[in-house]
C-alpha cells in the first residue's frame, strides 16, 4: 500500500498549493489529495462524506507502516474539514491535476493498439443559476480494451467539444490507436490530427457534415437494394440476447468510392462504413442506422470493435459514474472543484475496473473497500506500474 501511495505522490508532486501563506496552513496539500482519493475509492461522494471517512479511518491513516516511523498520511492536525477540502479543490489548477492523472495512467497502461472512444458527459446538477454558469461538461477518452479512462477535459458547454477534443487528443500518445468520435467531433482538422499522430479514426456522420452524410447514406441504401452488386464490401453480423432482449448488429465496410465529393480534405480517409442495430424486446422492435468515415479499409473486425466499443462507453463509463458515484446528482461546482473531482472519480474508477477477483458491481466494490482495509490495500496495489 505504501508503494502505491508513493506512486500517487510522485505523479502529483508537481501540484502547486493554491492557498495563500502555504506554510501556515494546518493541512498539507499532499494529505488532502491522498485522503480524497482514498475516500472516493471507498464510497464518499462529497466533501462531508470525505471528512467523515477520514475521521472514521484516522487510526488506520496514521498508523506506522512497519518499516519505521513513517505513517500512511501525516495529518499533523487531524482530518481537514469539509470546508477546507472544498476550498482547496475549488482553487487547485485543474490542468496540473490532469497532468498528474496522465502521468499516472501512462505508467499503468499503454495506448498502443487501443480502441479509444472519445465522448462527452454533462454533470446535470453541477451548475450555478445565480451566476449563470452552465453545467459542467467533460470530454473523456475511454480505453475500450483496457477499460480505463486515459484522459479528460472540461468544456464550457457541449457545443465546445469541437475545441476540447483536439486539446485532449494532443495530450495522448495516439500511435497505433483507433479513435472513435461522435458526429460533433467529425471535423477535418481532428481527422488530420489523429492521422498525423500515428492513429486511425472511426468518425460518425450526421447532419453536421451534411453533404458527406447524404452521399454515404445514399451509397449504402442503393448498394443494399442491389445486394451490393459490383461493390467491394465486407459484412459482419453479431447477435446478442439476454433478459428477453435480442440485439442484432450488421456491419458493412467498403473502400472509399472515387466519385465522392470533398474527400481530399479528409486526411487518411480510406473507407466508409454502415451499422444497423435492431433491438427486439417482446413484440417491440426498434432499429437505427449509423454511417461512418474510417481511415482504414479491409478490416471489418476493427470497424465492428470500434463502433461497438463506442456505444459501450455509455454503460462502461457514463452509467458507472452516474449509478455508482452518483455523479449526475453532484452539486459540487464552486471554482474548479467540480472538474477536479471528476478526475478523482476517473482515477478511482480505473482502479475499481481493474480489480477482477470480486464479482460485484462498482458500487459494491467501493463499499467493500470502505469496510475492509485489506481489500482497499488490494485496490491500491493496482495503482503500481506493471513491471
Amino acid at each position: 500500500m505504501e508503494a502505491a501511495l508513493e506512486t500517487f505522490k510522485a505523479h502529483f508532486s508537481h501540484l502547486e498549493d493554491p492557498r495563500v501563506n502555504v506554510h501556515n496552513q494546518l493541512h498539507n496539500l499532499e494529505d488532502i489529495l491522498i485522503l480524497t482519493i482514498l475516500a472516493v475509492l471507498c464510497g464518499a461522494n462529497d466533501w462531508v462524506e470525505i471528512e467523515e471517512f477520514g475521521k472514521s479511518k484516522l487510526e488506520w491513516l496514521t498508523h506506522s507502516t512497519g518499516s519505521g516511523q513513517e505513517t500512511v498520511l501525516e495529518l499533523r492536525n487531524g482530518i481537514p474539514s469539509h470546508d477546507t477540502l472544498g476550498r482547496v479543490f475549488s482553487l487547485l489548477d485543474p490542468a496540473q491535476l490532469q497532468d498528474g492523472f496522465l502521468r499516472w495512467i501512462s505508467s499503468l497502461a499503454k495506448l498502443d493498439g487501443e480502441f479509444l472512444a472519445v465522448d462527452g458527459k454533462t454533470l446535470r446538477r453541477a451548475y450555478e443559476t445565480g451566476k449563470r454558469k452552465g453545467a459542467i461538461h467533460m470530454v473523456s477518452a475511454w480505453g475500450v480494451t483496457n477499460h480505463l479512462v486515459f484522459g479528460q477535459l472540461r468544456t464550457a458547454e457541449k457545443s465546445n467539444e469541437i475545441t476540447a477534443i483536439p486539446d485532449l487528443l494532443k495530450r495522448l500518445n495516439l500511435k497505433g490507436c483507433t479513435v472513435s468520435i461522435d458526429a460533433m467531433g467529425t471535423q477535418t482538422a481532428i481527422a488530420a490530427q489523429i492521422v498525423e499522430a500515428g492513429g486511425d479514426y472511426t468518425l460518425s456522420l450526421k447532419d453536421n457534415q451534411a453533404t458527406m452524410h447524404e452521399e454515404v447514406k445514399e451509397f449504402f441504401e442503393t448498394a443494399q437494394e442491389t445486394g451490393f452488386k459490383n461493390v467491394t464490401v465486407e459484412h459482419r453480423r453479431e447477435i446478442d440476447g439476454e433478459h428477453g432482449r435480442i440485439e442484432t448488429r450488421d456491419y458493412w465496410l467498403t473502400p472509399l468510392p472515387e466519385y465522392f465529393s470533398g474527400t481530399k480534405k479528409w486526411k487518411g480517409l480510406k473507407g466508409i462504413g454502415c451499422v444497423t442495430r435492431k433491438r427486439e424486446i417482446g413484440e417491440k422492435i426498434t432499429s437505427e442506422t449509423a454511417y461512418y468515415l474510417v481511415s482504414y479499409a479491409g478490416d471489418i473486425g476493427r470497424f465492428a470493435q470500434s463502433t461497438r466499443g463506442h456505444w459501450g462507453v455509455e454503460n462502461s463509463l457514463h452509467w458507472s459514474l452516474d449509478v455508482s458515484f452518483n455523479e449526475d446528482q453532484s452539486r459540487i461546482r464552486k471554482g474548479f472543484a467540480g472538474e477536479n473531482l471528476v478526475v478523482i472519480r476517473h482515477l478511482t474508477l480505473n482502479l475499481l475496473k481493474q480489480e477482477k477477483t470480486v464479482k460485484s458491481g462498482i458500487a459494491a466494490k467501493r463499499k467493500r473497500a470502505g469496510w475492509d482495509n485489506r481489500y482497499l490495500e488490494k485496490l491500491l496495489a493496482l495503482a503500481l506500474p506493471a513491471l
